[in-house]
């Protein structure tokens, strides 16, 4: 038990630094919005890893050669993340800038950001082939029972949200500097990111079938081990 818990632990701190667009939608929030807001955000991204991993685990192998066998998934996926990635590069937000009076007020909606976060996770069709991967690899190593698997498992993901927590406060202290203008500049950067990963997904959605091979995408995780 205490074995499985050093494994995870390492895994979970890395899977908080992979780049995709939670993570820097998490950094933007906590720069703008302050660090409950990002919590809050996190939570919802969680959640939806959460729910992902027990599909997952319900479906394995057989649910990751359906998913490749349907890549429109990734297109409708990709499709809205990068209409959302649009919204917040022309969205005109001056109101919101004017003073930092006015952006402490717009942070207090906790349940919409902890929502925004869940689907921004959830719509990412890439977060639940990657936990399918992740699960047909340890299984095997935690000799499928379920009492192991839920403390790694709970390990990983607690020591992925620690990980966020320590991000978020570093990403607050750059608070104080910020102006209107950077403001902007940093929601048209985010929205920019988050417009590349839709097109990405989308991409993957015209691959060759064989390109979500399952064997490859479970060897690629295996050779990163």
């Amino acid at each position: 038990m205490i074995e499985d818990i050093q494994a995870a632990i390492p895994l979970g701190f890395f899977l908080s630094f992979m780049i995709g667009p939670v993570f820097f939608v998490l950094l933007e929030t906590s720069v703008i919005k302050g660090f409950r807001a990002a919590i809050a955000f996190d939570l919802g991204v969680i959640i939806a890893d959460i729910l992902f991993i027990a599909l997952a685990y319900f479906s394995s192998f057989q649910l990751l050669e359906n998913l490749s066998n349907q890549p429109g998934l990734y297109v409708f996926g990709g499709t809205i993340l990068g209409v959302y990635g649009l919204i917040i590069f022309f969205k005109k937000s001056k109101k919101e800038l004017e003073t930092k009076k006015e952006i402490v007020i717009k942070r207090t909606n906790y349940f919409k950001l902890f929502l925004k976060g869940f689907f921004l996770n959830f719509i990412n069709i890439g977060v639940l082939v990657f936990w399918l991967g992740v699960i047909i690899v340890v299984s095997p190593n935690l000799d499928n029972d379920v009492n192991r698997f839920l403390t790694f498992f709970g390990t990983m993901v607690g020591a992925y949200f620690v990980t966020d927590v320590f991000k978020i406060l570093l990403a607050k202290q750059l608070k104080s500097k910020l102006t209107p203008k950077i403001i902007v500049k940093i929601k048209k950067l985010l929205g920019l990111i988050l417009l590349v990963c839709g097109i990405i997904l989308i991409t993957k959605g015209f691959l060759p079938k064989d390109q979500f091979d399952p064997k490859d995408i479970i060897e690629g995780i295996e050779h990163r081990r």
